[in-house]
């Protein structure tokens, strides 16, 4: 940012906003913050109209009309919970003259269906819920969706996956903007992790599905106790006393994926639960998972994850 200059950063808000997001970019550009010493954001909501937040929570009135969108230099767009509803044609004309002069684009989860709706994703990389990555896929395949990771800094256009990655994304603006040391502050207020890389994953659990017996439930419980012995898909089969064919079917059906990427994926959970541990190992760590070498673990940790064994641990790991 240009010395003794306020960035103007503006939000749309529309019908259907989720309020969290709201919330965020109040906090981190809204807020006064003297205790920095640096030209802070000029931050201002505007919007077509009165707003009725999601599900009715509650309602916004005397918020500036769209013009103040033209003042933007960064123009943070809506989400909305249902993306099957796009927004209005008054706020994608924002959008997208706002895109024309140059104004930076940002959008928090499901706002991403903002940007592509005015088509300045085009070309682009960007990111998205990943509840609603495939319906976007579909929807928009000429953006090139990244629908695993926190965040997408694309230069003038950014995207955050989710309502707690606009916190992640938010803070990267801040470093951007004014370097890490006061995003850093900005961060310890919040109480909330520095800096989480845009390219980490978003952790989904994968639990054992609650289905009787008849199901693969026990199968899965029993690899999960012995994941330190070097378990293979026809040992599985044997446990679940039918064929390699059938069990992968089985796989497929239940869990949506294959018995090799299943077991893999649990050893590597099991590998950041002992890191999160204080396991500081990685031989020892390689061996309790059954993934091995070291060398298998860093492989197998960044797919999954996005971050090598010491960015995990960094991250996750106790510091005492």
């Amino acid at each position: 940012m240009p010395q003794g200059s306020s960035h103007r950063v503006r939000m749309i808000v529309e019908d259907g906003s989720n309020p969290f997001e709201l919330g965020v970019a109040t906090e981190l550009f809204g807020l006064r913050r003297p205790e920095l010493d640096v030209p802070w954001y000029d931050f201002a909501l505007c919007a077509p109209g009165p707003v009725t937040m999601h599900r009715a929570m509650f309602t916004m009135t005397g918020i500036p009309g769209l013009d103040e969108a033209e003042k933007a230099d960064t123009l943070i767009v809506p989400n909305r919970p249902d993306p099957e509803t796009p927004p209005s044609g008054p706020v994608l004309d924002a959008i997208r003259a706002a895109a024309e002069r140059g104004a930076r684009l940002v959008s928090f989860c499901t706002g991403t269906f903002s940007l592509a709706a005015a088509g300045v994703l085009d070309g682009r990389r960007a990111t998205t819920h990943w509840r609603w990555a495939e319906v976007f896929r579909v929807r928009y395949p000429d953006v090139r969706l990244e629908p695993d990771v926190l965040f997408v800094d694309d230069g003038d256009v950014l995207t955050a996956a989710g309502s707690a990655a606009a916190l992640d994304l938010g803070l990267h603006l801040i470093r951007r903007d004014h370097g890490a040391e006061i995003a850093n502050a900005v961060a310890r207020r919040l109480v909330f992790a520095v800096h989480r890389d845009g390219g980490q994953r978003q952790f989904i659990e994968r639990p054992l599905p609650d289905v009787p017996d008849t199901s693969l439930a026990p199968v899965l419980a029993w690899a999960q106790a012995n994941l330190d012995r070097p378990l293979s898909v026809n040992d599985l089969a044997a446990r679940a006393a039918t064929s390699p064919a059938t069990l992968h079917r089985r796989f497929r059906t239940e869990l949506g994926t294959t018995p090799l990427a299943w077991l893999t994926a649990e050893r590597v959970t099991l590998a950041c639960r002992l890191i999160e541990a204080g396991e500081l190992r990685l031989d020892a760590i390689a061996q309790a998972t059954g993934l091995g070498t070291a060398a298998n673990l860093r492989t197998h940790l960044r797919r999954q994850t996005g971050l090598t064994p010491t960015a995990y641990r960094t991250r996750f790991a106790p510091t005492s």
